[in-house]
């Protein structure tokens, strides 16, 4: 693995941070270095690859990964509603689909790592600017009920998992074809 083993299973302290942004990054740590893991030697063969004509490559998911933290990282450290400009250049990795399947291709597994890393290096270093009540300001949400920001943070992390999970089954599905 490549993050320091010696604090990777620990949700505690860490330098620079709050303590409830310490958790929170904690959690988020250990989620990425996971995802990392999995796709780290991948070729471009491989985070390209489709299962079926309408399903998601790996290096859309990882696309997505990146879209979706820079959706909320707009979303809670502006307090505000993501823009149809903005939408629209989070897309088509935010949304996915036709689109993606059309335009997110030929990159290096280090073009995702890059993208990955450089937006988790933004949100990180506007954590550190936070006080702790920040992840607990709340807003309408979902289904227009309240939420506060360590949610929507969950979410972010909540939502690497999931598409961890589905880069899992697409690479079984490459070892069977």
């Amino acid at each position: 693995m490549t993050a320091e083993l010696n604090s990777l299973f620990l949700i505690d302290q860490m330098d620079d941070l709050s303590s409830e942004f310490s958790k929170l990054l904690s959690m988020m740590n250990y989620t990425r270095v996971a995802t990392l893991e999995e796709v780290k030697q991948l070729s471009k063969e491989e985070l390209d690859f489709l299962y079926m004509d309408d399903a998601n490559s790996i290096g859309m998911l990882l696309a997505h990964m990146v879209a979706v933290e820079k959706a909320y990282q707009i979303e809670t450290f502006h307090n505000r509603q993501i823009t149809e400009e903005e939408i629209a250049d989070l897309n088509p990795a935010l949304e996915l689909g036709e689109k993606a399947r059309e335009q997110i291709h030929g990159n290096s597994i280090n073009y995702y790592l890059k993208e990955l890393a450089d937006t988790r290096k933004q949100t990180i270093e506007t954590f550190k600017t936070l006080p702790d009540e920040w992840l607990f300001h709340q807003t309408p949400f979902w289904f227009d009920q309240p939420a506060n920001n360590y949610f929507k943070w969950f979410h972010v992390f909540e939502d690497e998992l999931n598409h961890r999970g589905q880069i899992r089954i697409i690479k079984k599905m490459m070892v069977k074809q």
